[in-house]
């Protein structure tokens, strides 16, 4: 059986279910819009409200580790949902839960409970109904939220001549998965930073809401730097992402005791992070900045939105510090190919 691509799969066989109004933003977003007139929070006499709707499902052995604590699953099941909503730019309101089990388990049942819990009253969502079911352990959560239907931030909308930026630091989940699974010594000084935002990402709720009318386009970063940047243009030919080398948040990951290599890897092709990658125009930057500031979240300037003068050209180069391009595969995390997911075949270059 030939290589299955999880976009090429929602392609063939679902794209034909896909709305064909132009109204409603379905199949190919970090969410689905629906326009409405929103009865959440209030806004029943704002007709130019939309609904956004994501889902995501955890599968024990695929997404998580068998060990994992319930508590931390019952948080990262939900963060992760929330994390679709925050690069749509919404504000998330509720969430359904539906519950695989392999067998009635009240200890863990009370942990994965208390997670969730944890993660909904510190991001303000409610829990409005689900599912529950016997099978092998999956957690399947459906989120909603709302957003001015202009103001929703969509993944394909860059322009010629935005800024690349990113949020927070990518690549410590993968780091923090070396260390779990033992290809990374457990005595480093990042450990315990990387570990934890392995088991409780932090979805960037305030930085998407905040980036309202700045960003051009914006998606979360799930399955790998690269692999999820390249999801920025794929509808767009006429586009490359060129990321600097340079600009690139490495050192903090090896000052924390990652080797250079594995710390490269983790950051462009790890994937886990629940960062925001976006564009904006250049006039921004202060903007850009403020935003940050806000929502108290670090952003990195990471490249450019350049002219593709090439169909057949990659849309994703990489700058390098001597000023040569080189092109950047899209590697990360891939639902059905299990593989050591901090390979990467391109090595940064030396630096100080």
């Amino acid at each position: 059986m030939g290589k299955i691509d999880e976009f090429a799969l929602i392609a063939r066989f679902f794209r034909s279910c896909a709305p064909p109004e132009p109204s409603i933003l379905g199949i190919g977003d970090d969410a689905a819009l629906l326009p409405c007139a929103s009865a959440l929070r209030g806004n029943r006499d704002d007709a130019s409200a939309t609904l956004a709707l994501t889902t995501d499902t955890l599968v024990a052995g695929s997404h998580f580790l068998p060990d994992f604590a319930p508590q931390d699953l019952g948080w990262k099941a939900l963060a992760v949902n929330l994390s679709d909503l925050a690069a749509m730019g919404a504000e998330p309101t509720a969430f359904l839960l539906a519950l695989t089990l392999p067998r009635y388990d009240p200890e863990w049942l009370e942990g994965f409970a208390r997670g969730v819990q944890a993660c909904a009253q510190r991001y303000g969502v409610a829990l409005i109904g689900g599912d529950t079911t016997r099978g092998p352990l999956a957690i399947t959560i459906t989120a909603l939220g709302v957003v001015p239907w202009q103001a929703a931030i969509r993944r394909s909308t860059a322009q010629v001549g935005d800024d690349l930026w990113v949020s927070g630091q990518p690549g410590r989940a993968a780091l923090g998965l070396s260390v779990r699974t033992g290809r990374l010594s457990g005595d480093l000084p990042g450990c315990s930073e990387w570990i934890a935002a392995l088991e409780r990402p932090q979805p960037r709720i305030a930085l998407g809401l905040a980036l309202r009318g700045i960003a051009t386009a914006m998606l979360d970063i799930s399955d790998g730097l690269t692999q999820d940047a390249h999801h920025l243009v794929e509808t767009r030919p006429e586009l490359t992402l060129c990321v600097e080398e340079a600009a690139l948040p490495l050192a903090p990951l090896v000052a924390q005791g990652a080797p250079a290599e594995k710390a490269w890897a983790a950051l462009l092709g790890g994937g886990d992070d629940y960062e925001l990658l976006f564009t904006a125009n250049p006039r921004h930057r202060t903007a850009v900045a403020e935003a940050a500031r806000r929502a108290g979240v670090s952003v990195h300037r990471i490249g450019s939105v350049v002219p593709r003068f090439i169909p057949e050209a990659s849309p994703l180069v990489l700058l390098r510090r001597d000023g040569t391009r080189t092109t950047l595969p899209p590697q990360g995390w891939d639902p059905f190919r299990v593989a050591e997911p901090l390979d990467l075949d391109i090595q940064p270059e030396s630096f100080s």
